[in-house]
């Protein structure tokens, strides 16, 4: 069973459906001017109205990257070359690598990480004070962590850049399709792939008043060499799925994650993390003190379940996660459950049964002390 939908999530039958019709309409280059392009490029246009009514922005002013790493890239680069004469950047210490990868390139490393309470939200003290600094040329903070699942307190961050007239760059990508957009920002970035769209699509949407510059080569677009016309129809039609059934789906998934997080809590060292009510619906992090994280997720996926774990959100390689470590948690032996609208309650119970037994073989093997 499959409870890693974090950053992707299997897809629905609607979806392949639509992705097939795209592959049998939209298969010509929608640059071209012919009957079989416009047919393509209208398919475009449709997508990016429905990413655009789905996000509160205007059609015009949303853009298409085959990733949504390259979307913050850009976004990140477009908004910081605009802001002439302001050398540095604002980030939460949580925020995806793309995105501090992204800021330190554009600022030589001119990056001032915000400090998270345990909890993992941006501490707005210290945000006030770091604006106050008229070197500031953008900020970018997320709405929802894809690790720990807090949701940032984004009206009183936008109140704060906003007074500041500091934009402020939003990464939506973990949230988008899960729970309603975030309605304050100046830019938005979101990932198909994690509301149940095909993978190879970001989507960056702009306030009218944004102002950016394009800082790749001439003739590029946001989405160098194009984007995918079947994916793209695939990932709106996705999109509305998730927007028709959040209601449901947010209430079941909401309750199920609770289950998980009174259970873990209750396992003698293991500590769960993130906010217990400002938070995603879908996601649930613990960490098992004694416990090496390879192994758990190895013992796991011979049991037929799939899991996530927080220390290879930052490499492909099982480090310590860096956002764990911001929070003050313990970050080895975590896992993180991405729970998709498809994931049952027996598959729940499945795990909450299987889990203990592993964790205490692993601790057992690994002659750790009785807990």
């Amino acid at each position: 069973m499959f409870l890693d939908a974090s950053g992707s999530a299997p897809l629905t039958k609607r979806t392949i459906e639509a992705f097939q019709a795209g592959l049998a309409e939209g298969w010509a280059d929608p640059a071209r001017l012919h009957t079989e392009s416009r047919r393509s490029l209208a398919l475009l246009d449709g997508a990016r109205a429905a990413f655009a009514d789905a996000l509160g922005a205007r059609p015009e002013h949303v853009h298409l990257a085959p990733s949504a790493h390259l979307a913050l890239e850009r976004v990140i680069a477009g908004i910081n070359a605009a802001r002439r004469g302001r050398d540095r950047i604002l980030a939460s210490a949580i925020e995806r690598d793309a995105t501090l990868h992204a800021a330190r390139h554009m600022t030589a490393g001119n990056v001032t990480l915000l400090p998270v309470d345990s909890l993992g939200h941006v501490d707005l003290d210290r945000l006030a004070d770091e604006l106050c600094v008229p070197d500031v040329a953008l900020a970018a903070v997320q709405h929802g962590n894809h690790e720990i699942g807090t949701l940032q307190r984004l009206e009183a961050i936008a109140d704060l850049t906003a007074a500041a007239r500091v934009p402020l760059v939003v990464d939506a990508t973990a949230t988008l399709g899960h729970v309603p957009a975030p309605a304050r920002w100046d830019a938005v970035v979101g990932n198909a792939a994690d509301w149940g769209g095909p993978a190879g699509l970001g989507i960056v949407a702009l306030r009218p008043s944004t102002r950016w510059l394009p800082v790749w080569p001439e003739g590029d677009d946001w989405a160098p060499g194009g984007v995918s016309v079947p994916g793209t129809l695939a990932a709106a039609v996705a999109l509305q799925e998730r927007l028709e059934t959040m209601a449901t789906t947010d209430a079941r998934l909401r309750a199920m994650v609770d289950r998980i997080r009174t259970a873990a809590a209750s396992w003698p060292g293991v500590d769960v993390v993130g906010d217990p009510d400002e938070r995603l619906p879908h996601i649930v992090t613990f960490s098992c003190l004694y416990v090496d994280g390879e192994a758990l997720l190895t013992s796991l996926d011979r049991e037929g379940i799939a899991v996530g774990s927080g220390s290879a959100c930052t490499s492909s390689t099982l480090e310590p996660s860096r956002v764990l470590a911001s929070i003050g948690a313990l970050s080895h032996g975590n896992v993180r459950l991405g729970l998709h609208p498809g994931v049952t309650e027996a598959q729940a119970t499945r795990f909450l049964e299987v889990m203990p037994r592993i964790v205490a073989r692993l601790r057992e093997q690994a002659g750790a002390p009785a807990l």
